[in-house]
């Protein structure tokens, strides 16, 4: 588990610093002020690999840069691992283009699993990318983690070992196909994992399809379905952007958990009963019933998959939605649970923990600190309640020169608000005392 992070002259923010809690992070903010920026940091402080852009062997990526290179830049961060809490701070060696910290062995932070914007996955697994000891050296034999493109979720992962290509994973559609034709607990785990992340169960909702389909005489998969609300088994490869969104998630999360049971065997170790979880734009594709749904959803995944009423999950997601915040209402546990927000003030980035207020709604959770909307409606909406407004109050200077008189206003504001908007009542009453005829 990250306990915390902190960075010095690097990233968009002079500084940025999290204190972590155990079990939900939610990070808003706009576009560009570093969201992303902050998950693929906090990858890197879990696994020590840069998530992006990484060759065959997955050795080297993407790495962070100062943002003044003639300064200091540092990373400091705590980690939870299994043999207790690991302080840590790596400082940038421009020379080498590299971060340097202490030499040795890296810790163990759990099962941690990455799910990128763009639909591609990382994972890291301490049964299969952990070092090992050799007598009294440390020895980095295994790779190093697993980076899938969104096409290699689906198709399979190939990787370069002792010069021979091989595949960790066949992919989504050929391992799902697998589990269901053998028909044990690997199928009924996805099964479970696909129901939970699905906004509802039973006729209702998203099931495993009873046939497979074939795509074409050229195609010789069989391609697994999925049974939508509307009664039609659809091939995986046809269904919606939001439909595969879920289901790649409920694929990674079965295969990784799948896979660390296995491996966990053959070293004879224990399994793993933590799991942290980051996820990019966890909203993304998603139809607002779906985003109501899928951080309660995780959360309950984790004792799905490992079947261990004491397995512990570790959330951080960056989201735009309000309706993911609304959702997470009745659950919020300030104990467990924290919200981060970034924002520009005096032009310049802050990241800052918010204390938890419940909204009530996506409405007031547009307008909160969190979005910093003014109001919920269009812009042309907002232009002209507020034109409106200034003219209620006689702040006649403030008017628009397109909207300077009351009959202007009215037209504009009969244009773009709804017949049942809740201005309405306050402006009719104003309009008509001042002798107007809506």
């Amino acid at each position: 588990m990250l306990d915390s992070l902190q960075l010095q002259n690097v990233g968009p923010a002079p500084e940025m610093k999290l204190e972590l809690a155990p079990r939900l992070n939610l990070i808003t903010g706009d576009n560009g002020l570093g969201k992303s920026f902050l998950l693929d940091v906090a990858w890197w402080a879990l696994t020590r690999k840069w998530p992006q852009d990484l060759n065959e062997n997955l050795t080297s990526g993407y790495v962070a840069r100062p943002t003044d290179v003639g300064q200091k830049a540092t990373i400091k961060f705590s980690v939870e691992s299994k043999t207790g809490r690991v302080e840590y701070e790596s400082s940038y060696v421009p020379a080498d283009q590299s971060w340097r910290g202490k030499a040795g062995r890296p810790w163990n932070p759990g099962l941690v699993v990455y799910a990128l914007a763009d639909g591609g996955f990382a994972v890291w697994d301490p049964a299969r990318n952990y070092w090992r000891k050799k007598g009294n050296i440390d020895v980095q034999e295994r790779l190093p983690a697993y980076v899938f493109s969104s096409k290699q979720v689906w198709d399979g992962l190939p990787v370069l070992v002792d010069g021979k290509t091989t595949k960790v994973s066949n992919g989504l559609v050929a391992d799902w196909a697998s589990w269901i034709r053998e028909g044990k607990a690997d199928a009924k785990r996805m099964a479970a994992v696909l129901a939970i992340l699905a906004p509802t169960s039973g006729d209702d909702g998203l099931q495993v399809g009873d046939t497979f389909a074939r795509l074409s005489v050229n195609d010789a998969r069989d391609i697994p379905t999925v049974r939508m609300a509307y009664g039609q088994d659809v091939p995986i490869l046809y269904a919606s952007l939001g439909v595969r969104r879920i289901a790649a998630l409920a694929y990674m999360l079965s295969w990784a958990w799948r896979e660390h049971l296995i491996a966990s065997q053959q070293l004879g170790q224990q399994p793993s009963s933590r799991i942290v979880v980051l996820f990019d734009e966890i909203e993304a594709h998603l139809h607002p019933r779906w985003q109501r749904a899928v951080v309660p959803a995780l959360l309950k995944v984790v004792q799905t998959l490992t079947a261990d009423a004491g397995a512990s999950v570790q959330l951080i997601a960056a989201t735009h939605s309000p309706l993911v915040l609304a959702s997470v209402e009745p659950l919020f546990d300030v104990e467990k649970d924290k919200l981060f927000v970034l924002d520009i003030e005096d032009h310049v980035v802050t990241l800052r923990e918010k204390p938890w207020a419940m909204q009530g709604d996506v409405i007031n959770w547009l307008v909160s600190e969190s979005f910093g909307l003014q109001q919920a409606r269009s812009i042309e909406a907002e232009k002209a309640v507020e034109a409106a407004e200034a003219w209620m109050r006689g702040d006649t200077a403030a008017l628009p020169p397109d909207l300077s008189t009351k009959e202007a206003i009215h037209a504009e504001l009969a244009r773009v608000l709804a017949g049942h908007d809740p201005f309405w009542p306050r402006w009719v009453v104003k309009f008509e005392k001042a002798g107007g005829r809506p």
